[in-house]
């Protein structure tokens, strides 16, 4: 019989370096019960990147159930905290993430969060909403993604190349993807990146082929 939730915990509270602390979260988070919430979204704000990577896994996977309280607690969070929980909520794609995930891409000052939160903005799962209300969030997305194309940061450029894509996938008014395509020719033509550049190459060949 494996241990507790309540005995992985201990583990953690326990763990004498950041190696033992990394263990002990892999663990907690291999368990797969929603119980863990809470440990693991503290574990963000700790100083161990190890440890919150696999705290963000185990979120992850524990998908929705996991996005009230990373949504209660993000605001009070301290900034490295609030980055990580940036990048569990991204992972999930849960549309009650959309406003942060948006406020984020539009200006956080880290590059790796604006990036986070353009790929999360681009693996949104629309299914979850109302078509009006998709419709709506859609357009607020692509706006933000296509203003992030601009992005000073390659990175970031590239992640909203790759959201720009799936979204077009996946449209509730398919007339907004000509605009999209628009959007990825103009960025392989001009991005200054060659990495961006090819990218939206393969965005443009992959939105081209039937499916």
């Amino acid at each position: 019989m494996g241990a507790t939730v309540a005995e992985l915990v201990r583990a953690i509270e326990t763990a004498d370096s950041k190696g033992a602390m990394v263990v002990a979260v892999n663990q907690l988070a291999a368990a797969r019960d929603v119980a863990a919430i809470p440990s693991l979204i503290t574990v963000l704000g700790y100083n161990n990147p190890g440890a919150a990577v696999a705290a963000v896994n185990g979120l992850a996977a524990l998908g929705s159930a996991a996005v009230p309280a990373l949504l209660e607690q993000i605001d009070g969070y301290n900034y490295g905290a609030r980055a990580w929980a940036i990048r569990a909520l991204a992972l999930i794609g849960d549309p009650r993430a959309l406003p942060v995930l948006l406020e984020t891409a539009r200006g956080d000052f880290a590059l790796s969060v604006r990036r986070a939160a353009a790929r999360g903005l681009g693996t949104i799962r629309w299914a979850l909403l109302p078509a009006d209300q998709a419709a709506i969030a859609q357009r607020d997305v692509l706006e933000v993604l296509t203003q992030a194309t601009a992005d000073p940061e390659w990175v970031v450029r590239y992640a909203a190349v790759a959201g720009l894509q799936t979204l077009a996938t996946d449209l509730v008014n398919p007339e907004e993807k000509p605009l999209i395509l628009a959007f990825l020719r103009r960025i392989f033509e001009q991005d200054e990146t060659p990495t961006v550049q090819a990218r939206a190459r393969l965005a443009l060949d992959a939105l081209a082929a039937p499916h």
